[in-house]
């Protein structure tokens, strides 16, 4: 039985993770939520109608660390810069959600599905790393095209949901689409959660923007896939793209491998790995989108990939659509499942 605090608890990533812990993914023995001033004392286990031994909500200064086991960290990279090895040092295993720590050397970059020897031993620095919610999926859907032919360059361009700028971001996208259905002609101004105005739009920059012209977004989706894959030189190139969508990141991904495939041979592959589902192109339709992969909890729960085919010029290069969860996939859950995996190997609880 754990004993476990989750950070930013009132947030969208926060929620999820509560109301997956409340589901049994884990054993809790007792959860903290954390939060900001305005929250303590606030309620969660009734408000979300969770069945968990919770406390009422606290703020981190208020959160006594010699009573952990873990704490999930979703309340930004800020935060956790700043509070997160504070925790650490008191001996409490920290699986943290933002950017804060994902390509120190010493700090594990970890989906479960793809390279669980990450958590072979507990890490010396105390932190497990949950990476970018669009790395999750995308090196999900890649692995088993690495093991089956070897993974030579990715190109991918993401359409992420008004949910990766978390319950804000919900409230803009849904508000926003109010006033233009009312006035079509009311354009929005810039700034908000997403720099721009989303509904009804596309906005093709997510993070600020590096001398090269890489997006902070963009830049992640290069630099993580080559760790958790353990692919120091694979090249990556990426286009990140907020989409008036409110929940599920979609991903186009065109990759080239080292052998010759097939297209129904990438296709039994990716059926055969769990946790995926392949959408064949006798399926109908033959390919996932948002609101049916959101529509179901157990199709929150995987990653699905489509419009799966391998270039008639070219049987080295190969296509997918892929489509997940991103605050459950993308984050809740992976980092559930990295405390899952933790246990199972005997070094947590």
């Amino acid at each position: 039985m754990l004993r476990i605090a989750v950070v930013g608890a009132t947030g969208a990533v926060g929620r999820e993770c509560l109301a997956l812990l409340d589901g049994g993914i884990v054993p809790v023995e007792q959860l903290t939520p954390v939060g900001s001033a305005r929250s303590v004392g606030r309620d969660l286990a009734a408000e979300l109608a969770l069945s968990l031994p919770m406390t009422d909500v606290v703020t981190l200064d208020d959160l006594d660390p010699r009573g952990l086991d873990v704490a999930i960290f979703s309340a930004g990279a800020e935060v956790s810069a700043r509070e997160a090895e504070r925790l650490t040092s008191a001996g409490v295993l920290v699986v943290d959600n933002s950017s804060a720590f994902r390509m120190r050397p010493d700090v594990p970059l970890v989906v479960p599905q793809v390279n669980p020897g990450a958590l072979d031993d507990r890490p010396v620095s105390g932190l497990v790393a949950n990476p970018n919610c669009s790395t999750i999926q995308l090196v999900r859907a890649l692995h088993p095209l690495h093991e089956l032919a070897g993974l030579e360059s990715v190109v991918v361009a993401t359409y992420q949901a008004a949910s990766g700028g978390g319950v804000r971001g919900l409230r803009e996208l849904a508000e926003g689409s109010r006033t233009i259905l009312d006035e079509p002609r009311a354009q929005g101004a810039p700034g908000g959660r997403f720099g721009q105005p989303l509904p009804f739009n596309l906005v093709p920059e997510i993070g600020l923007r590096d001398d090269t012209g890489l997006t902070h977004e963009e830049r992640k989706l290069v630099r993580e896939p080559r760790k958790i894959l353990g692919l120091p030189e694979l090249r990556v190139s990426a286009t990140a793209v907020r989409v008036p969508v409110f929940d599920c990141h979609s991903e186009a991904v065109h990759l080239r491998l080292r052998e010759p495939v097939s297209t129904a041979s990438v296709e039994e592959i990716l059926a055969a790995t769990p946790g995926l589902r392949a959408y064949r192109r006798s399926d109908n339709p033959s390919y996932p989108m948002p609101r049916t992969v959101f529509a179901r909890p157990e199709d929150r729960a995987l990653v699905h990939v489509g419009r799966i085919r391998v270039e008639p010029e070219d049987d080295r290069a190969v296509a997918l659509w892929v489509v997940a969860d991103n605050l459950w996939v993308g984050a809740a859950l992976n980092a559930l499942q990295i405390v899952e995996l933790a246990t199972k190997n005997g070094w947590l609880g």
